[in-house]
């Protein structure tokens, strides 16, 4: 099965999360880059999905975003 790509303006919008977050989240390691078309970041869309999901789950349990990236990150 081929993986589906997804930019992170698609990621906004078919995940409903900010463009800050986005950036936020792949700057601290939460959310994998799979690979760039020039100056544009791909994501594997089952990832982000997975991780997203993941996130506010933990997020909702009231666990901070360090210990998130802690659990989510296996360190």
């Amino acid at each position: 099965m081929e993986k589906k790509l997804v930019s992170a303006q698609e990621i906004v919008s078919k995940f409903n999360t900010p463009y800050q977050t986005v950036n936020y989240y792949t700057a601290i390691g939460l959310l994998p880059v799979a690979g760039k078309v020039g100056n544009k970041r791909l994501y594997e869309e089952a990832v982000i999905k997975e991780r997203l999901q993941k996130i506010s789950e933990l997020a909702r349990e009231g666990y901070p975003l360090n210990l998130i990236r802690k659990k989510l990150l296996g360190m």
